[in-house]
């Protein structure tokens, strides 16, 4: 089974790094975990995107895409639940 490498949009990333540590841990752990299995478990497609995921941790969701053919995903966004999809 192949690897996929894993990209931070500059907002994803800075949206990460206001959160708390141990927060920041489990996602960390969650989003290291998508290079083996870019669909585990209790993964949402979202609407409207062909390629566009989402992943609970805990009270917070990663907002993700996947490219298949480049072996890549995207993380787009890292936010509380209540403000994930705006």
């Amino acid at each position: 089974m192949a690897t996929y490498s894993i990209q931070w949009k500059a907002s994803a990333a800075k949206e990460l790094k206001k959160l708390p540590r141990d927060i920041i841990k489990r996602i960390l752990t969650a989003i290291a975990d998508l290079a083996t299995v870019p669909r585990p478990d209790g993964i949402r497609k979202l609407v409207g995107s062909e390629s566009t995921y989402r992943i609970r941790v805990g009270e917070y969701r990663v907002v993700y895409n996947i490219f298949d053919d480049r072996l890549v995903i995207e993380v787009i966004r890292v936010r509380d639940r209540k403000d994930a999809y705006r």
